[in-house]
C-alpha cells in the first residue's frame, strides 16, 4: 500500500525536476596546472577558429574573383567577331549592292556570290550597319537590300 501511495505522490513530477544526481552534485577540484593546460587547450582551439575563420573568408575572396573571371570569358565567348573572310563576303555584298545602284534583290545577290541561304543569312545579319533589308514593295515575299 505503501508503495501505490509513493507512486500517487510522484505521478505528476517527471525525472527531469530533479536534474541533478548525487554524481553531479559532488564537488570537481582542478589543480592550477589542470586549469592551465586547459586554458591553453581552449585558446589553442580558438586560435584554430579564427585561422580556419580567415581561411574561409580567402577561399571566398577566390571564389568570388574566379566566378568574376569566368562571367568576363563567357561575354568575350558571346561577343561574335565577323572573320577574315566574312569581312571579305561583306565588302564584296557592299561592292555588288554599289554597283547595282545601291539597291538589290536578296536573291540574286545571294546567287552572285555563290552562298548557301544559311551563309548568306549571316552574312547579312553580321552587315547590319551597312544594309537596310526591306521586302519588295510589289512582292512582299522578296528581300531587297541597300546600303545605309
Amino acid at each position: 500500500m505503501s508503495n501505490t501511495a509513493t507512486a500517487i505522490n510522484t505521478f505528476g513530477s517527471s525525472p527531469k525536476d530533479n536534474f541533478e544526481s548525487p554524481q553531479e552534485q559532488q564537488l570537481i577540484t582542478l589543480s592550477i596546472s589542470d586549469y592551465k593546460s586547459i586554458f591553453i587547450q581552449i585558446e589553442k582551439l580558438n586560435d584554430r577558429i579564427a585561422a580556419l575563420e580567415s581561411h574561409q573568408s580567402e577561399d571566398m575572396e577566390h571564389l568570388a574573383r574566379s566566378i568574376a573571371e569566368d562571367r568576363q570569358r563567357i561575354t568575350k565567348l558571346e561577343k561574335v567577331e565577323p572573320q577574315p573572310l566574312q569581312k571579305d563576303r561583306a565588302e564584296i555584298l557592299r561592292a555588288l549592292i554599289a554597283a547595282n545602284g545601291g539597291k538589290m534583290l536578296a536573291k540574286d545577290a545571294r546567287q552572285k556570290m555563290h552562298l548557301s541561304k544559311e551563309l548568306f543569312s549571316m552574312l547579312i545579319a553580321s552587315m547590319g550597319d551597312y544594309l537596310e533589308v526591306k521586302p519588295l514593295h510589289s512582292d512582299k515575299r522578296k528581300k531587297v537590300l541597300a546600303l545605309k
